[in-house]
């Protein structure tokens, strides 16, 4: 028996066992409402989305061109909608997941108004924001589905079992719209304390995956920012484990956790961690800090501390804040550390922030953190904080530099002028950003792609269009040809925006509970008629 027939068969029983009184409850209208609300909790969903992503992992790790991809939300109609596309254009969410930034819900969801993304807004916003997403997506599910038992009605009442059956295959194969969510989590606001009771909120409104990074919590900065400063690894790997308790404690035991390293771009640490013995982490951290080599106490002023490196002692360099100084160019190497120590005491996957999109660069590291975990995947930020088109062309010119070719027709510092647009250099760049992220995944060991803040730019872009022109000229026109007579002929299922908002799931439940007496919204005069 089918799942939608065996829900409102159990239904007919429940209902039986209560004789009269329940005579007015229709079985399947249960077993439909049922269907609409498969997901009764977050857990429910942190369970279901984290095996999604396991599978996923294995299928990686089989065929690097199996990468998935996501794109950051800040409201959950946002999301919503982007999986509705993807459902409506490719048939499938397969490989689809959607990002929770940390910047986004700083600068468009905090009560102080827009802030940096420095860990300064509320945090309760970040797990209001994961609940708010699956509401949205379950809401997707309830009007797909609502169609659907439309259409079953409608071949039902016709008398044609074909369609019936059809449609009876179309319920019961059903895809959900309810993907993973990696979560950002920043630094964990607070200490390992704080990072597990947010974890756990997180958790429960439905994230299976929590991403976290090694810097200062109270200092944390944006990654493609100045002035980060990163945490002994004891005290990030500290925040891990709370990450994995609250997983466990959740009963969500395939929860992954993303360890993310600004060591690229952070020159700066707080604290020189114990070290107890040669070649420990501590001792391993402690190597890249910048200092002067001492041979004197004399050498050593009031207040200042020396640490000894190997065969040296030196005095590290300290701003005038107490902050203390890396050597220049451990970049690479520090990331390194970070990722392996982070993979071999509790890390799933990785994230090594960048200041450029360049697929060599990734590789270097990874290739690296390969030799001590071959199966390390990624998570890469393909950030609009990069000027890809001005990145990618600057790469092409000093590629085709380095193999002869003439390059003398362009300016490397002016490659991102309009008058290369059409040139053979800027087509040759474009065609290595359309294929960056499948070189990525192939070549750099990058399991899944993100862009973290599209929606942010989009919506100011297409919010200037519409401004400009209706304020403009256009009038109404700018709104009728640029928006609702692209959404009909698109097929977007937002021009029916009634639907969209849940009228019809409402009617629905009125003529469940109300019967021939409910009063409803979709009669003849709706005028969302119009769109047919």
């Amino acid at each position: 028996m089918n799942p939608y027939r065996t829900l409102a068969s159990d239904a007919a029983n429940v209902i039986a066992k209560n004789g009269n009184a329940w005579s007015a409850i229709n079985p399947e209208s249960v077993a439909r409402m049922q269907l609409q609300n498969r997901f009764r909790t977050g857990l429910d969903i942190a369970r279901y989305t984290a095996t999604i992503m396991r599978e996923d992992m294995a299928a990686y790790d089989k065929d690097p061109s199996q990468y998935t991809q996501s794109l950051g939300c800040w409201h959950g109609f946002i999301g919503q909608q982007k999986l509705i596309s993807v459902k409506k254009h490719f048939g499938t969410t397969k490989g689809c997941y959607l990002y929770l930034s940390g910047w986004m819900i700083a600068a468009l969801r905090s009560e102080f108004g827009p802030l940096p993304d420095q860990s300064i807004h509320e945090k309760t916003s970040v797990p209001a924001l994961i609940e708010e997403l699956y509401t949205f997506l379950k809401q997707a599910d309830a009007r797909e589905l609502r169609h659907l038992f439309t259409e079953l009605d409608e071949a039902r009442a016709a008398g044609n079992q074909v369609a019936e059956k059809a449609t009876m295959d179309k319920i019961d194969n059903f895809q959900t719209h309810v993907v993973p969510i990696i979560a950002d989590i920043d630094a964990g606001f607070g200490n390992e304390e704080a990072t597990y009771l947010l974890a756990k909120k997180m958790i429960e409104a439905g994230a299976c995956c929590l991403q976290i990074e090694n810097q200062v919590s109270d200092v944390k900065q944006c990654g493609h920012q100045d002035g980060k400063v990163t945490v002994p690894h004891e005290e990030f790997l500290a925040k891990i484990n709370a990450i994995r308790y609250a997983f466990l404690e959740m009963g969500v035991e395939d929860g992954l956790i993303v360890a993310r390293t600004d060591s690229l771009g952070a020159g700066l640490t707080q604290k020189i961690p114990v070290s107890r013995e040669p070649g420990d982490l501590g001792d391993q951290y402690n190597a890249f800090i910048a200092g002067e080599t001492i041979t004197s106490m004399d050498d050593i002023n009031g207040g200042e501390i020396v640490i000894r490196q190997g065969d040296k002692v030196i005095k590290p360099h300290r701003l005038p804040n107490g902050l203390i100084q890396f050597r220049e160019g451990t970049g690479a190497d520090r990331c390194v550390l970070d990722c392996i120590t982070a993979l071999r005491n509790g890390a799933d996957m990785l994230w090594i922030e960048t200041e450029k999109p360049h697929v060599g660069q990734i590789a270097s590291m990874v290739d690296r953190i390969r030799e001590e975990v071959p199966d390390a995947k990624l998570i890469y930020n393909n950030s609009p904080s990069f000027n890809w088109t001005l990145s990618f062309r600057q790469q092409v010119y000093d590629a085709w530099a380095d193999e002869g070719k003439d390059v003398s027709a362009y300016k490397r510092d002016d490659l991102m002028s309009e008058s290369y647009d059409d040139s053979d250099l800027s087509v040759e760049a474009d065609v290595r950003i359309q294929a960056f992220q499948a070189d990525a995944s192939k070549r750099a060991g990058v399991f899944h792609h993100l862009i973290t803040l599209p929606t942010y730019h989009t919506a100011a872009q297409s919010t200037d269009t519409l401004a400009k022109d209706y304020f403009g000229e256009q009038g109404m026109l700018a709104y009728v040809r640029e928006v609702q007579r692209r959404e009909i002929r698109e097929g977007l299922a937002c021009v029916k925006h009634q639907d969209m908002s849940g009228s019809n799931i409402g009617d629905d439940h009125k003529e469940y509970f109300s019967g021939s007496q409910a009063l409803k919204a979709s009669g003849k005069d709706n005028t969302m008629n119009q769109f047919g």
